[in-house]
């Protein structure tokens, strides 16, 4: 018996070294060829506020602290007046995550030299990026947005993603890579930038994370009836809100709506700046 037992037992050893033999093949085999593994990874709901909603392939549902999204078009997005904190892995960094902004993943894999490649699409709102200084080559974080992609290796940054795609970027630490058409500008700590879609990023300029407004008003008539128009002036980078809809911001800076004239007419305006600073306005249009 004990014979038989020690016979099993070499047989086990030896099949176990053939595994971990296997193995190592396979591991060096993908070196070699430099091609990215794939590996569980993700982004973890750390803290949510008002109406947030979990996005995933073909299907929608309430997001709940502590989920996780971890495929290819997993998402998350955001109502009016909500937010989210998400955490990238377990140790790389936080997305703050605005209202009205919509995030998808584009890739989750792992570099040959252990370094994490993550890839986002933002195709409406506000995120600002907290993360780490990364220590592999291989490391990679970009944010995707209909004007152009921004690209960093640890560092805190913003991007603003307006209605009609304009991107507005603003780099707090570290340093970001803007492209766009195929040219990089680099926005360095202290300063920001735009990507309007079809064009290359502009030049950066000081940082200013203003969410500030300027405005005027101006009565009009129109067939016997009266109307009155809001003309309000931001930082281009900047997102804005009326009312909850979202508006479209000029290379000045401007946007405007118009109201049909009543008694103490009223309207909210929410400005965001790309690292997220808020401020709410509320205007009395007569």
């Amino acid at each position: 018996m004990a014979h038989v037992l020690d016979r099993r037992h070499r047989q086990q050893r030896w099949l176990a070294l053939g595994g971990i033999s296997i193995f190592t093949v396979v591991s060096v085999t993908f070196a070699a060829r430099a091609l990215p593994v794939r590996v569980d990874r993700g982004l973890l709901v750390r803290q949510l506020q008002g109406e947030v909603t979990m996005l995933r392939t073909g299907s929608a549902a309430p997001a709940a602290q502590g989920a996780r999204l971890s495929a290819v078009g997993d998402g998350l997005r955001t109502g009016r007046r909500s937010a989210a904190v998400l955490e990238v892995d377990t140790d790389v960094g936080f997305l703050d995550v605005s209202e009205q902004t919509e995030l998808r993943i584009r890739t989750l894999e792992m570099a040959p030299d252990g370094g994490r490649i993550t890839h986002l699409n933002v195709p409406r709102g506000q995120v600002r990026t907290r993360l780490r200084r990364f220590t592999n080559q291989g490391s990679q974080f970009e944010i995707e947005t209909p004007a152009g992609i921004s690209g960093v290796r640890g560092t805190e940054f913003g991007v603003s993603v307006q209605e009609d795609g304009k991107t507005g970027i603003a780099t707090l630490t570290g340093a970001v890579d803007t492209i766009a058409v195929g040219e990089t500008v680099a926005v360095p700590a202290g300063f920001q930038n735009l990507i309007w879609p079809g064009e290359p990023p502009t030049q950066p300029v000081p940082l200013r994370d203003d969410p500030g407004l300027e405005y005027d008003r101006q009565v009009i008539f129109e067939n016997n009836t009266r109307y009155v128009t809001l003309i309000g002036r931001v930082d281009p980078v900047n997102t804005v809100f009326v009312d909850g809809a979202p508006q479209t911001v000029d290379r000045q800076g401007e946007f405007r709506i118009t109201r049909l004239a009543t008694s103490r007419l009223r309207v909210e305006v929410v400005v965001i700046t790309p690292l997220g600073r808020q401020e709410l306005h509320e205007i009395y249009l007569l």
